[in-house]
């Protein structure tokens, strides 16, 4: 609420729902301050739609009776407001509190606590092990067993409806970057199989920089942490002397937007994946990095790179990578497209409108194999990130650190909800 006591929402994710036949809107928060999500019928939305901070609740009163000839009671609407306040949904004292203590109990902990385990994906270490090979060895997996060694023949790849592969490389290619899905497990498993099998079988890095999307956004461009990252099979560790370098190059304060780590799961995805493939085998480390800035420069319509920050940062990790005895692989958490009602579009999805959403996904996939990130920039630009992907940064980041080279479309995956679709993908670097 502002100084005056005008409600004002936060910034939350809107999607359209269906309950009891009726369709409203439901409201939850992308940032994970709070797990409530409220469903608000055509009514509610009404009177929430004017929680803007410009109105007290008596011009809110008197702007529903205008409307509608009628209007709940101050009290009334005093007590939604009390509601949503008390859920974490407004800008006010009390949210700030409720942050600043989640944050606060965040930077006292040993380890990055594991926000999805149980959820997203299996919660204990035995089903979890279970889960994942079962995504290589099911109907659309890439086949094989994920404890063979390292530099094994590749399995031929099977035929999959509503995704495609490529055929597998000469088997003495090492996996320098990986762009891999942080969709669910339960929708993606397949694809993370086909996108893991290049770490299993071509990469021997002993340090993985893991790029993630920032889902909720944060002050600063990139975020680090330096605590481990705990899964169900065991916590991944930080290489903290590797960060040290950048974080020096850079000049700037890689742990300022450190709680963005906390519930965000584009990096927690890939930490699970890589214990399971990686640590049976050897001892290794990442670098967690957050990254939310292209997004901005769309909207402002700018320069990818006007906030210097941005190639700093970039310019700082390159150097280090390539001074460090580390053998460094990059891992980018991404997905694409977010199409249909849900994520705001007017009309659902169909067979016609998700093969466009493809064509258009893999023109922009040419830019990502062809390690031209102002191509990639340029391309989403052009019609204004009309399919909302959602991996800007971590990609654009990614193409930036890599030298020329030629990367490979390994598979490409759509999960096709006439409401709301997301489409996915794993392509390698040598």
């Amino acid at each position: 609420m502002t100084r005056a006591g005008n409600p004002r929402l936060r910034a939350l994710e809107a999607f359209p729902v269906e309950q009891e036949g009726q369709r409203c809107v439901a409201l939850r928060d992308p940032a994970g301050f709070t797990d409530q999500i409220v469903v608000l019928p055509p009514a509610l939305l009404d009177l929430v739609s004017l929680f803007d901070g410009e109105h007290s609740i008596e011009e809110i009163r008197e702007i529903l009776r205008r409307r509608h000839g009628k209007a709940p009671t101050a009290k009334q609407i005093a007590d939604i407001v009390e509601r949503f306040d008390a859920a974490g949904f407004l800008d006010s004292d009390r949210f700030r509190e409720r942050r600043q203590s989640l944050e606060d109990t965040f930077r006292q902990s040993p380890v990055r606590p594991a926000a999805h385990a149980g959820g997203a994906y299996a919660g204990d270490a035995v089903t979890l092990a279970q889960q994942i090979d079962g995504f290589f060895s099911g109907p659309d997996g890439p086949g094989g067993a994920v404890d063979r060694d390292f530099l094994t023949d590749p399995v031929a790849s099977p035929s999959a409806p509503k995704a495609t592969s490529a055929a597998a490389p000469p088997t003495r290619t090492r996996t320098r970057a990986l762009v891999a899905p942080h969709i669910d497990f339960h929708r993606g498993g397949s694809t993370y199989a086909w996108a893991y099998r290049e770490i299993l079988e071509r990469s021997d890095a002993d340090l993985y920089v893991v790029l993630g999307t920032c889902h909720a956004g944060m002050p600063d461009p990139f975020a680090v942490t330096l605590k481990p990252y705990d899964t169900p099979l065991g916590a991944v560790p930080v290489d903290r002397d590797f960060y040290d370098a950048p974080n020096r190059r850079a000049g700037q304060d890689l742990l300022a937007s450190e709680p963005a780590h906390r519930s965000e799961h584009s990096i927690e995805f890939q930490a699970v994946m890589l214990q399971h493939i990686v640590g049976r085998r050897r001892p290794f480390a990442i670098l967690p990095v957050l990254a939310s800035y292209l997004h901005e420069s769309l909207w402002r319509g700018g320069d990818p790179e006007a906030d210097l920050r941005v190639p700093r940062f970039v310019d700082a990790l390159r150097d280090t990578m390539a001074a460090s005895s580390k053998r460094v692989c990059l891992v980018a958490g991404v997905d694409l497209a977010h199409v249909g009602p849900r994520f705001g579009d007017r009309e659902p999805n169909s067979a016609a409108s998700l093969a466009q959403v493809e064509r258009d996904d893999r023109a922009m996939l040419e830019s990502v194999v062809g390690v031209d990130p102002r191509g990639f920039y340029a391309g989403v630009a052009a019609d204004h990130d009309a399919r909302r992907i959602c991996g800007l940064s971590p990609i654009y980041t990614l193409l930036r650190l890599l030298p020329e080279t030629q990367g490979r479309l390994v598979r490409y995956t759509q999960w096709p909800d006439p409401q709301g679709a997301v489409t996915f993908c794993a392509v390698a670097f040598p």
